[in-house]
């Protein structure tokens, strides 16, 4: 449970939300005291949402422009003072994919942003829109920064990053998700600030100085992974990606004294295929 020192901020791809509380996602709600939520691939109206968590939590929606996709929501316990959800050119599609709001923790504003990149699918007009709005983030995240000190973006950002981050990523390299031009975005966020970073498809840009809170704090080791197929055994085998993200201002990233994915302890009591990302930040 968060202390009242610390404010517990959680990130998971639902599957649809509906879905995910018809097979238990109340149940580990109730469990996981979490102060700040953002979730991805809500698929549903914002009267499922009050229905599904009550009163008791501030919701702010943004649903996919076609109904039924996407769409992505922030539910806290304290009401958010301002949120957003501009991305990009003014004709670029972001809804549902892009929602930020600022929170006062502890004297403190926190800005949170729940994001759902694209899945993207080599040499398809779905390649594309990811890498428009890889762009779009990329332009964004450093005037988040400047906005606060306190930001993170959650969410599903569909890229494993580095080799830890798949199982099985020597056969995805040709693959969306692990293509070295995604990657090399990340490369980039995560790259010191303002220096001259290299990418692993060999572009060059600068780099943005954001913290991998997951990396940061794992280490250099395989996962943990937060996504597992549902086909086969990928689960029980453990054969999975890391695509759930806390990407966080150094200052915020400073303050992380516990990070964990809330994996479930067997295939048959998941809820999503995501797991969800759970941090606790001492602001």
């Amino acid at each position: 449970m968060s202390s009242p020192s610390t404010v517990r901020i959680a990130s998971v791809n639902t599957n649809g939300v509906r879905a995910a509380f018809r097979k238990g996602m109340g149940d580990w709600l109730e469990e996981a005291k979490i102060d700040i939520l953002a979730l991805q691939e809500v698929r549903a109206a914002t009267s499922d949402l009050e229905g599904l968590f009550g009163p008791e939590w501030d919701i702010l929606h943004d649903p996919a422009t076609a109904k039924g996709r996407a769409g992505v929501a922030l539910l806290s316990r304290a009401k958010a003072s301002i949120h957003r959800v501009e991305l990009g050119a003014a004709d670029f599609d972001s809804a549902g994919r892009w929602l930020e709001a600022d929170y006062d923790v502890n004297g403190s504003i926190i800005t949170v942003v729940s994001t759902y990149v694209h899945s993207g699918a080599v040499d398809t007009p779905k390649q594309v829109e990811k890498y428009l709005f890889l762009d779009a983030m990329t332009e964004r995240m450093p005037q988040l920064a400047e906005h606060s000190p306190y930001a993170v973006v959650l969410g599903d950002l569909n890229v494993g990053h580095r080799e830890f981050d798949i199982k099985n990523w020597k056969g995805n390299v040709k693959n969306a998700g692990f293509l070295p031009q995604e990657r090399a975005y990340f490369d980039r966020f995560f790259g010191p600030k303002g220096a001259e970073v290299t990418g692993v498809d060999g572009s060059v840009g600068q780099g943005l100085g954001w913290v991998d809170v997951g990396r940061a704090w794992a280490g250099e080791i395989d996962g943990p992974y937060t996504w597992w197929s549902q086909r086969g055994r990928a689960f029980d085998n453990d054969t999975g990606w890391r695509l759930d993200y806390h990407v966080a201002t150094p200052a915020l990233a400073a303050t992380v004294v516990d990070y964990r994915v809330d994996r479930a302890a067997s295939h048959a009591e998941r809820w999503s295929d995501h797991a969800p990302v759970v941090v606790d930040y001492a602001v």
